[in-house]
């Protein structure tokens, strides 16, 4: 009689069990990378105090209303062969506004790259803020007067848009008669 040795290999030297277990590892390795991504890096965009400043909002629309009564807008560009941002802020009587202003652009979504300055324009409200280069983004543009008393705001994509206007558009709140 003849006995058949075969030999039996174990099956950590075979192949076919590496290669089934290997579509889990790299599913688990992935999801261990997701998950330190998530949880290393917070989301700047989401706020969690939405309500308290949906409430500041509705206030802040008295300074909207300011700037609509004075008339004010706002043109802003950016030179990139200079390296600065231009603009100018006048009333619709053509005259220029002189006090200090604070500007900000806000990125759309890095706060770090937010640009805040203070200028002060020339007689005919023209002003020049030196800028290294202006990330290519939409920006949220915000102007304020000094005392914090009107305010002009919109929003910016630029190189799109090589430049914008900002107008006070928000009409003064009319009282109702009462009924009689």
């Amino acid at each position: 009689m003849h006995h058949l040795h075969s030999t039996v290999t174990p099956w950590y030297k075979q192949r076919w069990p590496w290669f089934l277990m290997l579509g889990p590892a790299i599913v688990v390795a992935g999801s261990v990378f997701t998950a330190w991504l998530a949880f290393s890096t917070p989301d700047p965009v989401v706020v969690g105090d939405y309500y308290k400043q949906g409430k500041a909002i509705n206030q802040d629309l008295s300074r909207d209303r300011v700037a609509s009564a004075m008339g004010l807008s706002m043109t802003i560009g950016y030179d990139a062969n200079r390296g600065a941002l231009t603009g100018q802020v006048q009333r619709a009587s053509g005259d220029g506004i002189t006090e200090r202003l604070r500007l900000r652009l806000a990125h759309a979504t890095l706060p770090d790259k937010d640009i805040e300055a203070t200028v002060l324009p020339d007689a005919a409200g023209r002003f020049e803020l030196p800028l290294a280069m202006l990330e290519r983004s939409r920006w949220v543009v915000l102007v304020e007067g000094e005392k914090r008393d009107w305010r002009l705001a919109g929003a910016w994509t630029w190189p799109k848009e090589r430049g914008v206007t900002l107008v006070a558009d928000v009409a003064p709140v009319q009282q109702q008669a009462p009924a009689q």
